[in-house]
């Protein structure tokens, strides 16, 4: 049973379904999560290039029922073209925070869709209670990023070394902040 879409201006969000999730990492298959879809996925997302899949597909295997907070497909609504991904990192943490990813598809970066694409899974996953922290960790030298967690106002609260990509800034708003700068849904 899919989860629902979720709508933006430009953008729709769909999530994969677990089987379909581990389809596209295992079998590099992106067919059994585009059946009886709208949507087409010309540039390969997630298939090409893993990305999250190396971490979530293991995260599934070993308990289905975190899959709803993961890997979702950017669509384009007018094109009907896949353009990325975003996946929250986990279920919501024991105080409540919610990490989050996201890959554009180089063509279609520099036109305001990571932005869209965070504002429609951060309002999202804010209908759900236990949700209090939100959190977007980045490289220091990884400009476009660090411009679009600042055009979101989320404070630095600190940085990490992680295993793979070294130093992270670490960027954190909590509920009642965010909906403050921005909204609910």
């Amino acid at each position: 049973m899919r989860q629902k879409i979720i709508h933006t201006e430009r953008l729709e969000l769909h999530h994969i379904d677990a089987p379909d999730l581990i389809a596209l990492y295992e079998a590099q298959d992106d067919r059994p999560a585009l059946a009886g879809l709208d949507i087409q996925n010309p540039h390969r997302v997630l298939l090409e290039s893993k990305g999250p899949l190396h971490w979530r597909v293991p995260q599934v295997k070993q308990d289905p029922a975190v899959n709803q907070w993961f890997v979702r497909w950017i669509v384009l609504r007018d094109t009907r073209v896949i353009v990325g991904s975003i996946s929250f990192h986990g279920p919501p943490a024991d105080n409540g925070m919610m990490e989050i990813g996201l890959g554009i598809e180089p063509l279609f970066q520099n036109q305001g869709l990571a932005k869209e694409a965070l504002l429609g899974m951060w309002r999202w996953v804010l209908e759900f209670p236990k949700v209090h922290i939100l959190r977007y960790t980045v490289s220091p030298n990884n400009a476009p990023s660090m411009a679009l967690i600042r055009y979101f106002g989320f404070p630095s609260v600190g940085s990490q070394i992680d295993e793979v990509d070294g130093v992270e800034e670490i960027y954190e708003i909590d509920r009642k902040g965010f909906i403050a700068l921005w909204g609910a849904q």
